[in-house]
């Protein structure tokens, strides 16, 4: 009896056959395999003869595994990447998780559903990375931006409530650095209007609010896994989650809109678009691979160590620049609020310093030490003004977010550092702010 195929269940490997078609048409060889090790061990400095040496004693037990290996016959959207789908559900708690290229065709397969196009209207913070945007801005949608909290430089309800009209669709709320928007008025907000929030979650992974996984509170959450985050698959990679009945199809979404569970005349199945939420939508190629599947799931056995490690940073600088005064250090976890500690948001205190964030910032970088605004306001990018918009106009609807961006906010980096590699970061900005204080 032929196995009943699921609508998204699209593969080409047909099994045993006198004259088989493969899924992986060219086998992955040995010296590829090698390469790939290569790349992702290289030598370290100073090491590199003994790397060589190793290396060649690595290579010549991968001769050996290949005389007894076969050859992968699945690359993409196989097995790993249905239970890496299967456990990132149950360790946000939600009911739909789709494995995508990266959190920006999250967005995309989102707002497609919400039937986004031309003269529709999407409100965005404005700071965010301009992926927030895209696609409304490719459809020739309006884009309004909301302004800021200054607190947390994160989308400020009442702003959005102000900003909404009847053209209004979407709201899409940014949680920077992984510390949650204020996410309660934002839901209260789009039921009154029937709207649809996509959290932008791509720095909140991990991340709660009131209880609740950050991402799994709108209607849509979209997460990345590029390789500065906390966790990465590969390189790049993103997951789209909901809990809304079209997630059923959300492997749909991912791929075309093929669908396997009936054909049409001659041919392997059907081509079908996809029911949003004001009619139906055509779908996009966003297909993720295996090896970036295999390496996430690894990766998420250790995320709450990662993040764990993260707060502990935060609370170390916190505690050590709480009484330094012209430092505003950031809001920390409480009952209801649990960051992912992306980022260390330092504020400062350009009245009491003297000088604002940019020479702060000056003085950080002049020690050595990384630190970076995130993000330009969208506002400032030439795409805005190529596209049509007033930004004069957008600027001064949103003055928290050009005060806070251009005179107060910086943020630390909270790898995994040594506590040495803090204590160094944490006297630089304290004695960054004594020079300030100083007029030097």
């Amino acid at each position: 009896m032929a196995k009943k195929l699921s609508p998204s269940d699209f593969r080409y490997e047909t099994g045993p056959s006198r004259v088989p078609w493969t899924a992986v048409g060219e086998a992955i060889r040995l010296n590829e395999t090698q390469k790939v090790l290569e790349f992702l061990m290289p030598p370290a400095d100073g090491r590199a003869s003994e790397y060589r040496r190793r290396l060649a004693r690595v290579a010549r037990e991968l001769k050996g595994l290949a005389e007894v290996s076969g050859h992968a016959t699945k690359l993409s959207l196989g097995r790993n990447v249905k239970e890496l789908e299967a456990e990132t559900a149950r360790f946000l708690g939600c009911k739909h998780v789709s494995f995508l290229t990266n959190a920006t065709a999250g967005f995309e397969i989102a707002l497609r559903y919400a039937n986004i196009g031309p003269g529709d209207e999407v409100i965005a913070p404005a700071i965010t990375f301009i992926a927030t945007i895209a696609w409304p801005l490719a459809v020739g949608a309006k884009v309004v931006l909301a302004d800021v909290d200054p607190r947390t430089i994160n989308m400020d309800p009442a702003d959005v409530a102000r900003k909404i009209t009847p053209r209004t669709r979407a709201i899409i709320p940014v949680h920077i650095g992984g510390y949650p928007v204020d996410m309660a008025p934002i839901m209260a907000l789009a039921r009154r209007h029937d709207l649809v929030v996509v959290e932008d979650a791509a720095h909140a992974f991990g991340g709660s609010y009131r209880g609740r996984m950050l991402g799994t509170i709108g209607h849509f959450g979209a997460y990345s896994f590029h390789e500065v985050k906390n966790i990465t698959s590969f390189g790049e990679g993103g997951v789209l989650v909901t809990n809304l009945p079209i997630g059923a199809r959300l492997s749909q979404a991912r791929f075309l809109g093929l669908d396997l569970s009936r054909k049409i005349p001659n041919w392997l199945y059907d081509v079908v678009a996809l029911e949003g939420k004001r009619g139906p939508f055509a779908c996009n190629n966003s297909s993720s691979t295996e090896i970036q599947a295999l390496v996430l799931r690894e990766q998420l056995k250790r995320l709450p160590r990662i993040i764990a490690r993260r707060r502990r940073a935060a609370e170390y600088l916190s505690a050590r620049l709480a009484g330094v005064a012209g430092v505003i250090t950031p809001p920390l976890d409480s009952a209801r609020i649990r960051s992912t500690h992306h980022l260390y948001l330092l504020r400062v205190d350009p009245e009491r310093l003297g000088a604002d964030v940019q020479i702060f910032k000056q003085k950080l970088s002049a020690r050595g030490v990384t630190n970076i605004p995130h993000f330009g306001p969208l506002y400032k990018f030439s795409v805005l003004r190529q596209l049509g918009y007033d930004t004069a106009a957008m600027q001064a609807g949103c003055p928290q977010a050009e005060n806070v961006f251009s005179r107060q906010f910086t943020h630390l980096p909270l790898y995994d550092f040594t506590q040495a590699q803090l204590k160094y970061m944490a006297d630089a900005v304290i004695e960054s702010v004594a020079e300030m204080k100083a007029g030097r």
